[in-house]
């Protein structure tokens, strides 16, 4: 049963990475990207049960976590052009310095 929900999760991973080459947007193509990351997780969860190794959900988890924070960067990236810009600021593109804008 576990080896058969592996080998879908596997199909599923094929799929995304066909998804993620044929995408016709960016977003696509982070979408599959992110959803690569999601079944990578599952079958790392799923062959640490079928191994018995339940330190494997540890690795699953960490790296769920490195997939979220990547795709958020990502986005962030396309978004501002750059990671240091935060939500409130906006880029400054008139080649100020910051100082006096008098």
């Amino acid at each position: 049963m576990f080896a058969a929900a592996a080998v879908a999760i596997i199909v599923a991973m094929g799929l995304a990475l066909i998804r993620a080459f044929i995408g016709p947007t960016l977003y696509d193509r982070i979408l599959a990207v992110n959803m690569f990351g999601t079944k990578t997780v599952l079958i790392i969860a799923v062959l640490g049960f079928l191994m018995g190794r339940p330190d494997f959900l540890d690795i699953a988890l960490v790296y769920a976590l490195i997939n979220f924070i990547g795709v958020i960067a990502l986005l962030k990236y396309f978004k501002y052009g750059n990671l240091a810009i935060g939500p409130g600021e906006e880029n400054d593109t008139n080649g100020s310095t910051g100082g006096d804008k008098s």
